[in-house]
């Protein structure tokens, strides 16, 4: 199947490792360009060469904070005056921390809406305006299946990331008319270095394997058995495709059948 996705540039936040990577080596193998951003340089320019050199495609990589709102409008500029256009933008960052209501501050709260919320907020203002105007575009956020059955433990992401799906059923109404589809994805338990902090956190915590831990999230799932990285890109990847045309509005679990209800 032809994606249509040869020749566009795609904007992946998150992207020097995990699932943001996994979604840029998707849609650089689709023959997109990258915008990739990250917070730490080394890690970033070390994924970026892995992807220049494994799939021929041009890559742009630059250090920020997707917290700051400065930051990213700079960035996207330069997108822009490199690339000359912008057509893909993909929304992520990584999770708040694991906590329970009792344990959490009022700075835990203020990050977790920074980290989850505004970021999505500063790339949709930067981005949305530029596919609008071209008249096609492709704005796709990475939330967590906790926006459709929160997780013990995740107070922050179950709350926060919630409002993001709310930011981007509300967006998909508002530019759907311009050519400009606007929708999120919902991974489960998938095989990160971030779901290996959280196994072994809260193996600690009740004082067992972090294996068990991980076993005992796979058995929640339909499959039974922890998400690949690339199984979630690849959903990304078609969503950001020519034949994902009538596709907006949608949060899109990619979860192994963990969350139980109709929707």
């Amino acid at each position: 199947m032809d994606l249509g996705i040869k020749g566009r540039v795609a904007l992946v936040a998150a992207s020097s490792q995990g699932l943001g990577s996994a979604v840029a080596w998707g849609l650089a193998r689709e023959g997109a360009s990258l915008a990739l951003c990250a917070r730490t340089q080394s890690v970033l320019e070390a994924t970026a060469e892995e992807i220049r050199r494994g799939a021929g495609v041009e890559v742009l990589a630059r250090a920020l904070d997707v917290t700051s709102h400065e930051a990213v409008a700079r960035f996207v500029g330069e997108v822009t005056d490199h690339f000359g256009r912008l057509d893909i933008c993909v929304a992520n960052a990584g999770g708040p921390p694991s906590k329970s209501f009792a344990a959490t501050t009022i700075e835990d709260w203020q990050a977790a809406a920074n980290l989850n919320l505004m970021s999505t907020v500063y790339l949709a203002r930067q981005t949305l305006p530029l596919m609008q105007k071209q008249r096609w575009g492709r704005f796709i956020a990475i939330t967590s299946i906790s926006v459709k059955q929160p997780l013990p433990g995740l107070v922050l992401s179950n709350s926060v990331r919630s409002a993001v799906s709310g930011l981007i059923k509300t967006l998909s109404n508002e530019y759907g008319r311009d050519g400009v589809l606007v929708n999120s994805v919902c991974p489960g338990y998938t095989a990160t270095a971030r779901l290996a902090e959280l196994s072994h956190k809260l193996a600690g915590n009740e004082g067992v394997d972090a294996a068990a831990i991980e076993q005992r999230w796979a058995d929640q799932t339909a499959v039974g058995r922890l998400g690949k990285p690339e199984e979630l890109a690849a959903l990304v990847v078609f969503l950001a495709s020519e034949q994902a045309g009538y596709i907006t509005g949608a949060s899109v679990a990619v979860d192994g059948g963990l969350a139980k209800g109709l929707y």
